[in-house]
């Protein structure tokens, strides 16, 4: 990845897209924020000089072709924006699964789509958020569950497709990380929560950026990003 070619981080308001943002930003990288929330990118974009703000909602991908627009190059789309609510199927409804598709797995699909001629441009890297629950079965949790699956299948598959082109793809599969999104799940779960047992953002943070990093002679496929509190999943 050249210095020069921006990145796109997607989720760039949440904790570990903004925290992200501030790495890359420190080591003067060029960012493109993505995000729903044009106030709140705008606050973010404030403490990072240069930034650039792109506007769009990965909740509604049919939406995103008129709304963004990428740079000619594009060293890196990082995946990092997400929902989660627990719900065992039972209870579970088709709105609350669409939810978690649309914007777990048919918008970052999208947009990575919509910014594949920038990437293979740059030869750059699409890294995907993904979780534990896109590796193992987690009861309680069926639409977050299903969006991680096929999130999974999405990355596999454009692996594929793109690498003739250079393009690199690399999923990790986080376990719980402290944002304020886990302290919901807590409380859903109807657990305390203590951040400081759980992955911090900026762990996360270095997570990508070692991903990024990597020299062009090789490519993470995968990283399983396990928290010490159990030794399992």
């Amino acid at each position: 990845m050249a210095d020069n070619d921006a990145i796109l981080i997607s989720g760039a308001t949440g904790c570990i897209g903004s925290t992200l943002a501030r790495s890359l930003h420190a080591d003067g990288l060029p960012l493109v924020l993505f995000g729903r929330n044009a106030e709140s990118l705008e606050k973010v974009a404030a403490e990072l000089p240069g930034a650039q703000v792109l506007v769009g909602d990965i909740g509604k991908a049919d939406t995103l072709a008129g709304s963004v627009t990428f740079p000619e190059r594009l060293g890196a789309v990082v995946h990092a924006a997400g929902i989660c609510e627990g719900r065992p199927f039972s209870e579970s409804d088709p709105a609350l699964i669409r939810e978690h598709l649309e914007v777990n797995l048919v918008g970052p699909s999208e947009l990575t789509r919509l910014a594949l001629p920038a990437l293979r441009a740059a030869r750059g890297s699409v890294v995907l958020v993904n979780s534990l629950v896109g590796l193992y079965p987690w009861p309680g949790w069926i639409g977050y569950a299903m969006s991680k699956y096929g999130l999974r299948a999405f990355a596999e598959t454009l692996r594929l497709e793109e690498f003739d082109r250079g393009v690199r793809v690399t999923s990790i599969y986080a376990s719980r990380v402290a944002t304020p999104l886990q302290a919901k799940v807590h409380a859903q779960e109807g657990k305390e929560y203590v951040p400081d047992e759980w992955v911090q953002p900026e762990t996360m943070a270095r997570t990508i950026r070692s991903v990024l990093d990597t020299p062009r002679d090789a490519e993470l496929k995968d990283i399983t990003l396990m928290h010490q509190k159990y030794p399992r999943p």
